[in-house]
């Protein structure tokens, strides 16, 4: 991430400071050296690219209440820091919330489609922001399905919490409480709830989602339509694991993180949401009439 920042940062014009957590500080100071020599190997100021040397949470509140130092704060970390940074600072922030993404299998989908996106989504890494959280199955669907998903999911080593229905279908599993629904495990556990259909599932998305990345399975146009355009997230997708939402599998190169906001940069951010808007007029004494 240090590499990356840093890299983004100088390609869109910007210097940069950063903070990285205390369990990679030697780590981060050594790369820092490294980008030193570089930025003096090629003429620009060493201290475009800053490291702070302390891990002491103090240092990032004196950073977000300084406006003439630091024009943006791009925060990457637990749900908490980003709200205290959010609460707390005086320069604008974009930020890149926590991930709980939803897989809604639609009555309409293809079963083998699916089967293999949602295994996906789920197991391909375990501790990614745009790894699936909550598994949504159309009650039409569910006898038939929650077996099918279930074998796959026992057999990665997955738990599964189940709403009411769910445990019906499913014997054996844990029953979700009102957190699971909310909850971003970054392991291997899964929330699944059955919903009244495609309703059902944009109301839960709607209500629990992070607004990260959100994903119908659906062969129907017309429902596929209607989920992207009433879910309100940074990315929405049809037929297509939530594991794509990231900036290289876009096209977009390098990024610095997924923005959950709605202003300015949102889903994946390299170069170009670290790029700001200037006009420039060129006049030769021209004046508006």
């Amino acid at each position: 991430m240090t590499v990356e920042a840093a890299s983004l940062c100088l390609k869109s014009g910007n210097a940069t400071i950063l903070r990285g957590g205390s369990e990679a500080i030697h780590s981060n100071q050594a790369i820092a050296a490294c980008l030193a020599i570089g930025l003096a190997s090629v003429g620009l100021p060493e201290a475009a690219v800053q490291v702070v040397k302390t891990t002491d949470r103090a240092a990032v509140g004196e950073l977000i209440t300084m406006p003439e130092y630091v024009d943006v704060i791009v925060p990457r970390g637990g749900k908490g820091l980003i709200e205290r940074i959010s609460r707390d600072a005086r320069v604008p922030v974009i930020k890149h919330l926590d991930g709980v993404c939803h897989v809604y299998i639609d009555s309409h989908a293809d079963p083998e489609k699916a089967l293999n996106v949602a295994v996906n989504a789920k197991t391909h890494r375990y501790g990614t922001c745009n790894t699936m959280e909550t598994l949504l199955v159309d009650q039409e669907i569910a006898d038939d399905m929650l077996p099918l998903l279930a074998a796959e999911f026992v057999a990665k080593g997955v738990e599964l919490r189940g709403c009411e229905r769910t445990c019906q279908v499913l014997s054996g599993i844990v029953p979700a409480t009102e957190e699971d629904w909310h909850a971003e495990y970054l392991a291997p556990i899964l929330a699944v709830r059955v919903v009244d259909g495609l309703d059902g599932a944009i109301d839960h998305i709607n209500h629990y989602s992070s607004q990260h990345t959100d994903s119908i399975i659906t062969e129907n146009y017309t429902r596929a339509r209607r989920f992207l355009t009433e879910v309100d997230s940074s990315s929405v997708m049809v037929n297509a694991s939530t594991r794509f939402a990231d900036g290289f599998e876009y096209g977009l190169g390098a990024e610095i993180g997924i923005s959950t906001d709605k202003i300015h940069a949102r889903g994946p951010v390299g170069l170009e949401g670290l790029t700001s808007q200037k006009y420039v007029v060129f006049g030769d004494g021209h004046v508006r009439a």
